[in-house]
């Protein structure tokens, strides 16, 4: 068993975001530690949620999920199987009897292509003794506003009223699971939760063959990264869910698996993460080229294809749907009150009207690798130079005006030093690519423009007067996406500058082990919780900075705020005690990926 393998109670007095994600790159689950589904989408990540008891208020809430009970639970233990996402949840109740719940989406390559269902599947099986379990099976509809209408037949339940009609097949009593009574489990029993569509085939059979075919698929993927030798499992574990947080069939990355988890305790700082941003998307491929992870770079270029040709030299959104739409309308959901009742639950985003010219410079950096990178099925080619060009034509145009920036504030603009910077990477890479290519001239002219943009931004992003860079042109404000100046070749650790930059950003961001984004005032107040994307740059440049013990605490301060199963979401309270926002949360498992990488001792010290 991994570190997640604890006993953990059964029903936790408050909601929490110690949960299990399972999918297989279309559909997704949160699991809890009770073992119940509480959170999925339907028909797709950023769907109608059919279990959304994470946003029912208190975890007793009546609906919005899906429990194998024991009648009387003694004490629960879970772990994922090894190098997967597959959930192992095992019940102990009070005589002693022991049974298993295996949890998974089948993934697996089949006819030439990944077979990865919008389904669900449940594995029962009894372990010891004779225990006596209830299943509750309780979706809900349209955000809570539906009423779910259940069917039944010999060997399937319909559960109609939601975005999407949903199919249980089992070789379970139907009777059982329709009137959630309590029965004997005497033989294992399987349950098939997807689109209403029948099962030709021998239930029991196929899902043991669909769990063996899907724990080696994903065995074999995590044998193709290049992880580091030290802290194995947490990288593994991050790298499979950054995985599951792409829509494959389009390419899209999503930001985390939620909506409207908020930064801290009343915030209404409640967003919709179920979407595409291009900033987060870059640090997810980026992490995971570090793993040698190819897939999903070269998956997500596809969708970054796609946009620069909707584009057509024109404005580009921070964020799309997965699907590459381009409205995203954020609305209310009155039906749910939100997790532990802190709504509001929010859904779409608003932030897709936002000008932020960072997206730019990240398009860019993920796309290069591609003009470089051997390995790909489908290296870049001068056609594809020619239509990144475009992206670079507007970055140029806008690295000197002004934007919501990094952080999507909603009340204000300023020409953000971040974004600038990003506009100068981009023109910096094209550089790059033009000179792989051959195409002199080119390189010339973007090598031109990022030489012009880094010197607007050494006059008008420095400040003299305090010895650093500051948030913004002209101003004084820190920020901690300074500490990405680094990360992007744009200053040396040892820059006179950088090293100024970065004391000010730790006596003024920095509490105790974790960082904050910025500590102003902003749409919605002051601030409270710290962003732990912005710890691991922390971490990052105190290691580059010749720091590299501290850097080490750090890093295990931070892993040891992890949850049962190994991940983080996109906040932590000050006191370490809790976590807040979006889960689990792209950004932050980057962070983790990318200091282990660079903390860990080399594989030659051991061979």
């Amino acid at each position: 068993m991994d570190r997640s393998a604890q006993p953990g109670n059964p029903q936790p007095m408050s909601q929490s975001l110690d949960l299990f994600p399972i999918g297989n790159c279309a559909a997704s689950a949160l699991i809890d530690r009770a073992g119940r589904f509480v959170w999925s989408c339907f028909p797709r990540v950023d769907g109608d949620p059919a279990f959304s008891a994470l946003l029912g208020g208190d975890t007793q809430a009546e609906r919005g999920f899906w429990a194998v009970e024991a009648e009387e639970t003694a004490s629960i233990r879970q772990a994922y199987l090894r190098n997967t996402p597959i959930l192992s949840t095992e019940v102990t109740d009070v005589s002693g009897a022991v049974f298993q719940v295996i949890d998974f989406a089948p993934r697996y390559r089949q006819f030439g292509r990944v077979y990865r269902p919008m389904s669900f599947i449940r594995i029962v099986r009894p372990i010891s003794g004779t225990p006596r379990i209830r299943i509750r099976m309780r979706p809900t509809g349209c955000w809570g506003a539906a009423e779910i209408n259940v069917t039944t037949g010999s060997n399937r339940l319909r559960y109609v009223g939601g975005e999407m009609t949903l199919r249980l097949t089992t070789d379970a009593p139907v009777s059982h699971i329709a009137s959630e009574r309590l029965f004997r489990l005497e033989e294992p029993l399987v349950m098939f939760l997807g689109p209403d569509e029948g099962i030709e085939a021998d239930l029991a059979a196929t899902a043991e063959r669909m769990l063996h075919e899907t724990t080696a698929y994903w065995r074999s993927w995590v044998r193709t990264l290049s992880i580091p030798l030290e802290w194995q499992e947490a990288v593994i574990r991050a790298a499979i869910t950054l995985k599951l947080c792409a829509h494959e069939e389009t390419g899209a990355i999503v930001a985390a698996l939620t909506t409207s988890i908020p930064e801290h305790e009343g915030s209404e700082r409640n967003w919709d993460y179920r979407y595409c941003w291009l900033r987060d998307a870059y640090y997810v491929v980026q992490a995971l080229n570090r793993l040698g992870a190819a897939d999903m770079l070269e998956n997500y270029l596809g969708f970054l294809r796609n946009l620069i040709d909707r584009a057509k030299g024109g404005h580009i959104q921070p964020l799309y749907g997965v699907g590459l739409e381009a409205e995203l309308p954020e609305t209310f959901a009155p039906d749910l009150p939100g997790y532990r009742g802190m709504g509001p639950v929010r859904v779409g985003n608003q932030a897709h009207e936002h000008l932020q010219h960072d997206v730019y410079g990240q398009i860019v950096l993920s796309t290069v690798q591609a003009f470089f990178d051997e390995r790909l099925l489908r290296p870049a080619t001068v056609e594809d130079f020619q239509a990144l060009e475009a992206v670079g034509e507007r970055a140029f145009q806008l690295h000197d005006k002004p934007d919501a920036g990094l952080w999507e504030f909603r009340g204000r603009e300023a020409v953000h030093t971040y974004s600038s910077m990003m506009c100068w990477a981009a023109c910096d890479r094209l550089g790059n690519a033009a000179t792989k290519l051959g195409l002199r001239d080119r390189a010339d002219v973007w090598n031109v423009r990022a030489a012009q943009i880094r010197e607007v931004i050494e006059v008008r992003a420095y400040n003299p007067e305090l010895g650093r860079f500051a948030a913004d042109f002209e101003g004084q404000g820190l920020d901690a996406c300074l500490l990405q100046l680094v990360d992007v070749r744009f200053a040396a650790p040892d820059d006179p500058r950088m090293i100024a930059t970065l004391a000010a950003v730790e006596e003024g961001l920095r509490r105790g082990p974790y960082m904050m984004r910025y500590v102003a005032p902003d749409d919605f107040g002051e601030p409270k919780t710290a962003f732990n994307i912005c710890t691991f740059w922390l971490i990052e440049v105190l290691h580059l900075s010749g720091r590299t013990e501290e850097a080490r605490g750090l890093f295990e301060e931070m892993l040891g705020r992890r949850t049962a199963a190994g991940l983080l979401s996109e906040d932590i309270a000050l006191d370490g005690a809790e976590l807040w926002g979006n889960y689990p949360q792209t950004y932050s498992l980057v962070g983790l990926i990318n200091c282990a990488n660079m903390l860990s001792r080399p594989w030659t010290s051991v061979r």
